[in-house]
């Protein structure tokens, strides 16, 4: 049985390393907006120009993820009695349409990363994580993906 406080722990380690990829990437993106290979050798070159919105989308979602590292940080993390309704930090085990047995971890953020090996991270701002925020076990919800609803049961919440 996976540890919720260990979910969250995991989930806080990609963020982060995540995050500081990006900034790296984006403090060798900006250097290399004022080195002297990407100074314009006439007015069609545009090397510079695009060079500083790389650097700007990628300073963009390094703010972003910093963000998303401080909420997840500071999510508190509840052990929930499996009658209860499904909040932020629920562990829920879903069983799809095909009958097939899934865990989702509702988090602030990181939501499609891998936890565990198993573990699927949602946020309430998904499809899926809109429909769970207030379920509780025994519910079923649908879901709409690919064009098409589909019917989820819940399982279990803890």
């Amino acid at each position: 049985m996976v540890d919720k406080r260990t979910l969250q722990a995991e989930l806080l380690a990609v963020l982060e390393d995540e995050r500081d990829t990006l900034v790296a990437a984006q403090r060798a993106t900006s250097d290399g907006v004022t080195h002297v290979e990407t100074r314009a050798d006439s007015d069609k070159d545009t090397r510079a120009v695009e060079a500083s919105y790389l650097a700007r989308g990628q300073a963009k979602r390094a703010e972003a993820l910093i963000v998303d590292v401080q909420r997840v940080a500071a999510m508190t993390v509840r052990d929930l009695d499996p009658s209860q309704k499904i909040v932020l930090s629920a562990l829920v085990t879903l069983v799809d349409d095909a009958g097939e047995h899934k865990e989702v971890f509702l988090a602030p953020a990181g939501g499609g990363t891998e936890l565990s090996g198993r573990v699927r991270v949602i946020t309430p701002q998904s499809p899926l994580g809109r429909a769970l925020l207030g379920a509780e076990a025994g519910d079923v919800v649908e879901v709409q993906r690919a064009g098409a609803v589909h019917e989820v049961e819940i399982d279990g919440v803890r």
